[in-house]
């Protein structure tokens, strides 16, 4: 009778867990938050009005990776390529920004190739202010089915040359609407779900963070190999969420401002021994006098002095050989979000002894 008892109990548990691994499978019904704004056609217009002067006429540039020839990751249980699910949520967040008057550019608007360098081209030329590229991730080894997060990528690390902290500004705005979205934690390897892409390909980075001139950030919505993921990212509401998500981040980001740097002197050449410059920085939230620097051939500049009843920042440069040489500003104002990057060139000119 015992046996019997304990026979019963096993297959029972058996049961009990096939049960359970058959309703994880992504076959079935996945679960999300619905936002608030897709509740209530009244909640989303309010939405949009609130943050339409602050991101009306701004320009962005979409960049739906993979596409074509490249189908990127493919999905737990073969449910979409990521090239497509790339170019879904980017025509959603297109769709959205265009709602709040944003002027949008787009890589590719289809399933067509685009080459690497070709992405970063036409951003650059495209007239926008700021890049994002869209994709989807995947676990380094073929039997992980479980990892999964959101993270978004910014170019270089903070002691570097190339490093523009107004691309992890970007990034952190995107990152916490964007996983408060989808209701996914930033990962293992961060605090705040922000990476720099040195983490990936140390020294180099990503190719259209690299290689793109303007701001720019790379983002992974999820991860489309992931067994509970896979079903949420074949649902088309789910990846208007996405959008929404990454929409959200971009208005606050553009509501908390952006320093503006303005070059005062009449002319960009100087005469030998001439290293007085003027700048007007400035922002409606006011500046941080502490987050300013200026860099001169990639080095420091010490002799620097803000007047903030004024807004001039006054530079005095070094010593320098006739030629041209490279000066840069960075600035953030009191809500944290740096400058656009401002390089300039200034010449200076041989002194009357050929010099």
């Amino acid at each position: 009778m015992k046996r019997l008892v304990a026979n019963i109990r096993y297959n029972a548990g058996i049961f009990f867990l096939a049960v359970i691994l058959y309703g994880c499978s992504a076959s079935e019904k996945s679960y999300y938050e619905i936002p608030l704004e897709f509740r209530s056609p009244e909640k989303k217009a309010e939405f949009i009005k609130n943050y339409y002067p602050y991101i009306s006429g701004r320009k962005i540039f979409i960049d739906p990776g993979h596409g074509g020839r490249e189908k990127g990751n493919k999905g737990f249980e073969s449910f979409e390529t990521e090239a497509n699910l790339n170019l879904k949520v980017s025509l959603y967040l297109k769709k959205f920004l265009n709602e709040a008057g944003a002027v949008v550019f787009m890589s590719r608007t289809k399933d067509t190739t685009v080459d690497l360098k070709q992405r970063s081209v036409l951003a650059d030329s495209s007239g926008a202010e700021i890049f994002i590229s869209i994709h989807h991730n995947a676990p380094g080894s073929a039997e992980d089915f479980w990892t999964d997060y959101t993270s978004t990528y910014y170019h270089a690390r903070k002691n570097d040359f190339e490093y523009e902290p107004c691309n992890r500004d970007i990034a952190r705005y995107v990152q916490r609407d964007l996983a408060y979205a989808v209701r996914n934690s930033g990962g293992p390897g961060s605090f705040d779900g922000t990476y720099s892409d040195y983490m990936i390909y140390p020294g180099q980075g990503f190719s259209v963070l690299r290689e793109t001139k303007i701001p720019a950030v790379l983002v992974e919505c999820a991860f489309s190999t992931d067994h509970f993921e896979a079903g949420r990212l074949n649902e088309d509401e789910f990846n208007q969420i996405e959008a929404w998500g990454i929409f959200r981040g971009l208005c606050r980001y553009f509501k908390a401002g952006i320093p503006t740097i303005t070059f005062l002197n009449e002319k960009d050449t100087l005469a030998a021994g001439e290293n007085d410059l003027d700048f007007f920085l400035y922002d409606s939230s006011g500046i941080d006098p502490k987050s300013i620097k200026v860099q001169f051939d990639s080095s420091d500049v010490n002799e620097i002095s803000f007047d903030d009843t004024t807004n001039i920042l006054s530079v005095i440069i070094p010593e320098a050989a006739p030629g041209e040489h490279r000066l840069r500003v960075i600035a953030a104002n009191k809500n944290g979000n740096h400058s656009f990057p401002y390089h300039k060139k200034i010449y200076i000119m041989l002194n009357e002894n050929g010099n």
